[in-house]
This record gives structure tokens, C-alpha cells and sequence, in this order.
């Protein structure tokens, strides 16, 4: 007897799977591309394989038909984001993403949307401000604007600061998740005259940062300077950058923004730099 075939095809889903599939699907699938993430789940799986893979064991790893992964590596190779051996059975990452990262470091973007930002609070609070960004165990000041006014005090371009002294330094550090500033703090070394500070008055300083949403204190570097900081936060609420403005105050007859005005013109420079403008996208 000859046995009938059935046509080929998808199999018909159960009801609870077709249930499961529709609980699951929220407003965030309503536009599902499953191609592109078959080729994104390929790239982040590669990302982390040094080695990279042989095709049977991405086809195990991603649990997907040998054709499908088949495919999608093939287009991979072709627009050079995956590499394949010589011998032509393993794929790892070329350095065509790294490459395209590059192309607009996000330090870059970064200093070029903060630097008209910055022009615009130094003209209103008639303040210098500068932002920093952490670097190699300290703080890298990588924009300065100076006070119109000729009148302030001032950081270079390129200066490196204490992460463990000044308000910048903190700042960081209170916005930084957890495993970063053990990392920050494991990687510090202390720059020339740097101020000590105890394990218990820094975790007092960093928590009253986080409650306050920024820093203002006397400068710990210089006479008649009050340090006011606020974070550059990104996408996930850690600190970019620090924006900080060392404030000082006239004594003669010109009558100037007071502290008060100086840090909310900061902090709405801060605000404008952070989140919505995607700088770390």
C-alpha cells in the first residue's frame, strides 16, 4: 500500500500555543521584523564567542532549522559583518561593526551637542562650566566654556581631575551602577594633591547626590569656588557626563545670576543633554 502524503507546510497551532503567542504579544511586537532579529540574535551570539562558531553549533545555541541560520548567515558573510575561516566552517564577527561605531564616536556626538548647550548657560549664569567624562580611573574635562564676562574660574581641554575629590569625580560615581564604580574606583589613581576622603563620608556624599539629583559644595581645590554638578544621564539613567559649573561670586557693584539661578540654568543644561536627546543611542 502506498502512503498518502500530506503537503508540507507550517503546522497548525494547539490553542494553547496560539493562546501563549497572543498573551505574549504586546504593543512592543506589533511591529515584528523576524528576519532582522534572526541576524541581530546571530550578531550578539557571534559577540560573544572570541572564537567564534561552527554553523551546527549556532544552530543549536539559537534553536532554529539549519536552512533558516543557513541563510542568514550566508548574507551576513556577504555584507561583511561576519567573517568565515578558510577552511570555511566557523563564522565570528569581522570588525565591519566596530568600524561603523566609530564612524560618530559617541564622545563626539556628545561634546558636539553639548558645546552650543553649554556657550547658551555660560552667556545667561555669566559662569564658565566644563563637562567631564570618566577616563582611565579619573576625570577627563573634554569641553570648557568661559564666562563671557571675562570674570571665572576655569579648567583646560584635555585636564585630568581626582575622581575620589571633586564634584565631578562624585558625581560619576553616584550615577554609575554598582559594578561600574567598583570598577571606577578599583581603577583610580590619585592625581597630584588630592584630597583623602574616608569610605564613610564617601558613601554619605555619593548617597546625598543621588537624593538631590546633583552636587553643590565648596570647591576642595581652590578658595571662594562653590562646585555645582549635575549628571548627563543616558538611556538607562547612569551618568554620561558630568556638567559642572565652579561658581563664583562678584563682590563689586555688577549684579550678576546668584547661586540659585546659576545651578537651575545647569541643571536644565543637564536636562536638555540627557535622556531625550539619545546621545547614547
Amino acid at each position: 500500500m502506498q502512503a498518502t502524503s500530506k503537503p508540507h507546510g507550517p503546522a497548525k497551532k494547539t490553542k494553547t500555543q496560539a493562546a501563549e503567542d497572543a498573551s505574549s504579544t504586546g504593543a512592543d511586537d506589533r511591529y515584528r521584523a523576524p528576519a532582522l532579529d534572526k541576524g541581530l540574535d546571530i550578531l550578539e551570539l557571534l559577540a560573544q564567542q572570541p572564537q567564534g562558531l561552527t554553523r551546527a553549533e549556532i544552530v543549536k545555541e539559537m534553536d532554529r532549522s539549519a536552512s533558516e541560520i543557513y541563510r542568514m548567515l550566508e548574507r551576513l558573510v556577504a555584507r561583511q559583518y561576519v567573517t568565515r575561516s578558510v577552511a570555511g566552517d566557523r563564522y565570528a564577527l569581522s570588525l565591519k561593526l566596530f568600524a561603523l561605531a566609530n564612524m560618530h564616536p559617541p564622545l563626539n556626538r556628545l561634546i558636539n551637542q553639548a558645546l552650543p548647550v553649554m556657550d547658551a548657560f555660560a552667556r545667561q549664569a555669566e559662569q564658565s562650566c566644563h563637562l567631564g567624562v570618566y577616563d582611565r580611573g579619573n576625570v577627563l574635562i573634554t569641553s570648557q566654556i568661559n564666562s563671557p564676562r571675562g570674570w571665572s574660574f576655569s579648567l583646560h581641554r584635555g585636564a585630568r581631575v581626582g575622581l575620589m575629590d571633586t564634584a565631578s569625580g562624585h558625581v560619576l560615581l553616584a550615577f554609575s551602577d554598582a559594578a561600574n564604580a567598583l570598577r571606577m574606583r578599583a581603577e583610580h589613581t590619585a592625581v597630584d594633591g588630592e584630597v583623602p576622603i574616608t569610605e564613610k563620608k564617601l558613601q554619605a556624599t555619593l548617597e546625598g547626590i543621588r537624593t538631590l539629583g546633583y552636587l553643590e559644595r565648596d570647591s576642595q581645590q581652590s578658595f571662594g569656588v562653590v562646585d555645582i554638578s549635575f549628571p548627563i544621564l543616558g538611556p538607562d539613567h547612569t551618568a554620561l557626563a558630568a556638567l559642572t559649573c565652579p561658581y563664583i561670586r562678584r563682590i563689586d557693584t555688577h549684579k550678576g545670576p546668584d547661586l540659585r539661578q546659576a545651578r537651575e540654568l545647569l541643571s536644565q543644561a543637564a536636562r536638555t543633554l540627557s535622556l531625550t536627546q539619545g546621545l547614547a543611542g
